[in-house]
C-alpha cells in the first residue's frame, strides 16, 4: 500500500476527530464502480426511510431511530412530539430523583438503578455505562436474562430500600424482561418494600407493561414508539432515561450522532464513511456473508462495542430471504473483545489460521487525562497501545488477512453518539445492497414460539409425574410428545427438585417419579 492509496482510502471528518481508514480492504475503484446503481438505491433507500416511508415491508413499520437526534427530520407533527417531549419528561424526571423530589417509598433518596430489560433493552444501556458511566451519579445494575442464580447474584449486591427499578419492555410480553420484573417485584415485597413506589416502565402504549404499571402504581411511565426497534433503540427512551438517571450527557450522545448523520447523509459515496464502510463489508464478504467481523477496539471502556455490534448486525442483517422472497440466508457473523487483550487470545489463529474474517480496529488517540509515567525509557503504556494496535495491523495484512480502522480521539458521550450513528445507517446501506430487510427478526420471534411450545409441553409432563417410576418413552405416549424432548423435561424437573431420577445406561432407561 503506497503512501498515495493511503491517502486516498481514508474518510475525515476533522471538525467531528474521526477518521476512517479502508487501505488495508483493498476495495478498488473498479469494485465500486461495479456497484454503482445500487450504491444509488441505497442512497434513495435510506431518503425514502428518513422521510417517513414504509421501510419494514413485513411489519409495516416506519424505521425512525434518525429522527431521534433530529425531530425537525420526523414525517408529522405527531411523531416530531413523540421525539421531543419524552426527551423533557425523562430529564426533568432523573432532575427530580438527583434532587430527592422524587423519593423512596421510605422517603429516602435513590442511589441506584436496577435495569431489567434484554437485548438492545439491556445491551445498549450497558454500552452507554461501560463506555462513560464511570463517574455517574447513581450506579446501575442489570436483568438480563431469566438465569435465577444470575437474578440471586445482582439481587445481593442491592440495597434495595435506595433502588430505582427501570422495566423496559415495548410489548410487556417478553418472558426474560416479566420473570425478571417478578422476581425483583417478589424480592422488594420480601424486604417489606412497595415495589410500585421503586418502579419505573419504559413501554408501550396500552402494552402488558403499561397496564401492570397502572395496576400497580408506578411512579413514572415513558414511551417506546413502534417505529424505534430494540436494536436501534439506544438513543430512544430505551438508552436516555437510565442514562439521565446515571446523569449522563444525553445532549452531547444525541449531538454526537445527529453530527454523524449529517455527513454520512451526503450522496457521495467517497465523502460519505457509512457507504465506505458498508462498501468494504461487501467486498470482503462477497456480498453474502462470506467471511466474519472481528471488532477489536483498543480500548477498555469500549469492551462491549463488539458485543452491541453484534447484535446490531447479526440481528439486522441475518435474514433467510431478500426483499423479493428469494432465499439468500444473508448476515455477518460478529464477535471481538477488546486490544490489547485479544493478542494473548485469539490473535493468533487470526495471524497463522483459517482467514475467514476481517477486522475492525477501533482507535481511541488520547490515552489518559493528565501526564504518563514512562514505563520504560521513552514509552509510556499509550505507546505500548499503539504500537500493538499497528503491529496487528500490519501482521494480519502481511498474512492477506484485512483491516479497517476507525479514530477518534477520546470516548466521550459525543464520540460515543458519533460510533453509535455511523454503525447504524452502515447496516441500513449495507442491507439496501444485498436487498434485504434489516429492520424485522423473524429468527427471533421463531425461536420465542419453540420455547412457549416447550414451556406447554413442561407443563403437560409435570402433570403425569407421580409415585409410580416412569421413563420417557411411557409419560411421551401419556402426554403425545416426542420422547426426546419429553426427556429433556424430566432431566429439567429432577435437576430443579420437582423429581426424583433413577439413571440407567442409556437415557431410555432413565426412570422419574416424584
Amino acid at each position: 500500500m503506497s503512501w498515495k492509496e493511503y491517502n486516498e482510502s481514508l474518510v475525515r471528518y476533522d471538525d467531528l476527530g474521526f477518521t476512517i481508514d479502508l487501505s488495508l480492504m483493498d476495495v478498488d475503484a473498479s469494485y465500486k464502480e461495479s456497484l454503482g446503481s445500487n450504491i444509488n438505491k441505497a442512497f434513495a433507500d435510506m431518503v425514502s426511510t428518513e422521510t417517513g416511508a414504509i421501510a419494514n415491508p413485513d411489519e409495516q413499520r416506519m424505521v425512525g431511530h434518525y429522527w431521534l437526534r433530529n425531530s425537525d427530520l420526523a414525517p408529522t407533527e405527531e411523531i416530531k412530539k413523540q421525539v421531543t417531549e419524552p426527551l423533557k419528561d425523562l430529564k426533568k424526571f432523573a432532575e427530580k430523583v438527583h434532587t430527592g423530589s422524587v423519593r423512596t417509598s421510605d422517603g429516602d433518596t435513590f442511589k441506584h438503578v436496577l435495569l431489567i430489560g434484554i437485548g438492545g433493552s439491556a445491551l445498549g444501556p450497558q454500552l452507554v455505562n461501560d463506555a462513560i458511566g464511570q463517574k455517574a451519579k447513581m450506579g446501575i445494575s442489570f436483568f438480563d436474562n431469566t438465569d435465577p442464580a444470575g437474578i440471586d447474584d445482582t439481587l445481593s449486591t442491592l440495597n434495595l430500600t435506595r433502588t430505582l427499578v427501570l422495566v423496559i419492555s415495548k410489548s410487556g410480553g417478553t418472558a426474560e424482561t416479566r420473570n425478571g420484573m417478578l422476581e425483583a417485584k417478589a424480592a422488594f415485597e420480601k424486604a417489606g418494600i412497595d415495589f410500585g413506589k421503586h418502579a419505573v416502565a419504559v413501554t408501550g402504549e396500552g402494552s402488558k407493561l403499561d397496564r401492570f404499571a397502572d395496576d400497580h402504581g408506578f411512579i413514572a411511565k415513558f414511551p417506546m414508539e413502534d417505529w424505534v426497534g430494540g436494536r436501534t433503540s439506544v438513543l430512544s427512551t430505551v438508552g436516555l432515561v437510565p442514562a439521565a438517571l446515571q446523569g449522563l450527557d444525553v445532549d452531547a450522545m444525541l449531538a454526537g450522532a445527529a453530527a454523524m448523520d449529517e455527513k454520512t447523509r451526503v450522496q457521495d459515496a467517497g465523502k460519505n464513511a457509512a457507504m465506505q464502510l458498508a462498501l468494504a463489508w461487501h467486498k470482503a464478504t462477497n456480498g453474502k456473508g462470506e467471511k466474519d467481523m472481528v471488532v477489536l477496539p483498543y480500548k477498555d471502556s469500549l469492551v462491549l462495542f463488539s458485543k452491541y455490534l453484534q447484535q446490531l448486525v447479526m440481528e439486522s442483517l441475518g435474514k433467510e430471504k431478500d426483499l423479493d422472497g428469494n432465499v439468500v440466508n444473508q448476515g455477518i457473523a460478529v464477535y471481538g473483545n477488546k486490544g490489547s487483550t485479544d493478542q494473548h487470545a485469539y490473535v493468533q489463529q487470526l495471524r497463522d489460521g483459517v482467514n475467514n474474517f476481517f477486522a475492525t480496529f477501533i482507535e481511541v488517540r488520547h490515552g489518559r487525562k493528565g501526564k504518563s509515567i514512562e514505563v520504560e525509557p521513552g514509552n509510556t503504556s499509550q505507546d505500548y497501545l499503539q504500537g500493538f494496535l499497528r503491529g496487528t495491523r500490519k501482521a494480519l495484512y502481511e498474512s492477506d488477512r484485512k483491516s479497517l480502522t476507525i479514530s477518534i480521539f477520546e470516548v466521550t458521550p459525543f464520540t460515543l453518539g458519533m460510533l453509535i450513528a455511523l454503525f447504524e445507517r452502515t447496516v441500513s446501506f449495507y442491507a439496501s445492497l444485498v436487498n434485504i430487510n434489516a429492520y424485522h427478526q423473524p429468527g427471533v420471534e421463531a425461536g420465542k414460539a419453540a420455547a412457549t411450545a416447550f414451556l406447554d409441553l413442561l407443563g403437560r409432563v409435570r402433570s403425569r409425574l407421580v409415585s409410580e417410576a416412569k421413563n420417557a418413552e411411557q409419560v411421551a405416549f401419556e402426554v403425545d410428545g416426542d420422547p426426546e424432548e419429553v426427556y429433556h423435561c424430566l432431566v429439567h424437573l429432577a435437576n430443579n427438585g420437582e423429581a426424583q431420577m433413577s439413571t440407567g445406561h442409556t437415557p431410555s432407561e432413565d426412570y422419574f417419579q416424584l
